[in-house]
């Protein structure tokens, strides 16, 4: 029997490789025999990096740049052998977790470190661009990353304008730089708009530090810079699905890049050549750290199950609120929790991976 165990990471306790990892060993117990294939996921947010490093031969690229306060950090991202095309992942330089829960302020936050990691990439002869833009601590439009590439935000002054999220409703002209790239693609897995009640600052600012003064005040901000790029470059774009992605910098991406907007799983399971290997696996098991009703809704493993074919599906899941008609929705024959009994967080995250062992050894099919 061949087994595909295909897994994101369970976030705040395990990586994606570490998913797989401990799914196995809990597999070879009960079933010494199955072969079995491990294929660590991302849905396009945190974790790209390492997911692709190794089936896309990326070779890594270290950079000094910006935080999303501005300190100088050391990110890194992936570039091809033949140097044509460049993965960026947001969250390694404009990151919630490059910030303490104090330091979270999505009016003061940029995207600036990101930018300067693509210009980087760009300065190294990469031509196509995959930007990953999950787990963003801004709330900016895009601004700050197009401010690294060369693009101007003047005030009604003609002073630059700081590119972060407080500043937005200061600018009253765009000063364009080229395109900086053949092609951008960016990954994000949701539809939201750039501005309005489902839009980046109401519905993802509260976790970056947002209160609903400062959250009134950055929507209105992103209402702003819209109007000025549907006026000032003919972009009328902010209600695309997705254009809120990352605080907006979905939006910025299609405004000063020319970038087009992809499922982030769509494109992880073409580059790690999943649908081949679902074709050769007698059973598919992935996992996630919650499994609930809105995992039909174009999380991963929703998007792994429209591509696995007639090979079946078992998901784990360190909670379990999906009804049994949501876990048919989204295309499983069978989801399992790790976790039999409540317990504290912290205690139920420490243990994920012995969790994931046992459940997986317990496993019969």
């Amino acid at each position: 029997m061949h087994i595909l165990i295909a897994c994101d990471s369970f976030k705040d306790a395990l990586a994606a490789d570490g998913v797989c990892r401990a799914i196995a060993a809990g597999l070879r117990q009960r079933h010494p025999d199955a072969r079995i294939t491990e294929m660590p996921l991302s849905d396009g947010g945190e974790g790209l990096l390492d997911v692709l490093r190794a089936p896309r031969g990326l070779n890594w690229m270290e950079k000094d740049v910006a935080d999303p306060l501005g300190r100088t950090i050391r990110g890194r991202y992936g570039l091809s052998a033949d140097r044509q095309t460049c993965v960026v992942e947001m969250a390694e330089a404009s990151g919630l977790q490059c910030l303490t829960l104090g330091e979270r302020d999505p009016l003061k936050t940029s995207t600036f470190g990101t930018g300067q990691l693509l210009a980087d990439a760009k300065a190294h002869g990469a031509r196509r661009a995959i930007l990953a833009i999950g787990g963003s601590a801004t709330n900016d439009a895009g601004i700050g990353a197009a401010a690294a590439l060369g693009w101007g935000f003047l005030d009604a002054n003609g002073n630059t304008v700081p590119p972060d999220g407080g500043h937005l409703k200061n600018i009253a002209r765009l000063v364009a730089a080229p395109i900086p790239f053949e092609s951008m693609e960016v990954l994000c897995d949701v539809t939201n708009p750039l501005f309005g009640p489902k839009g980046a600052a109401w519905v993802y600012g509260p976790q970056k530090g947002g209160t609903t003064e400062s959250l009134t005040f950055l929507d209105e901000g992103l209402q702003h810079i819209a109007s000025l790029v549907k006026d000032q470059l003919g972009r009328d774009i902010a209600q695309t699905p997705g254009a809120g992605a990352a605080g907006g910098l979905g939006f910025g991406a299609m405004a000063f890049f020319g970038a087009t907007l992809r499922r982030g799983i769509e494109i992880v399971l073409d580059m790690t050549g999943f649908d081949a290997a679902a074709r050769d696996a007698d059973l598919i098991i992935t996992g996630e750290g919650h499994l609930d009703g809105q995992s039909a809704q174009g999380k991963l493993i929703q998007g792994l199950c429209g591509r696995a074919g007639k090979t079946p599906v078992i998901a784990l899941a360190g909670k379990l609120s999906a009804s049994p008609d949501q876990v048919r929705e989204i295309g499983l024959k069978a989801a399992h929790c790790i976790n039999r009994e409540e317990k504290p967080l912290a205690e139920m995250l420490a243990s994920t991976a012995a969790n994931l062992q046992k459940t997986a050894a317990e496993l019969t099919f």
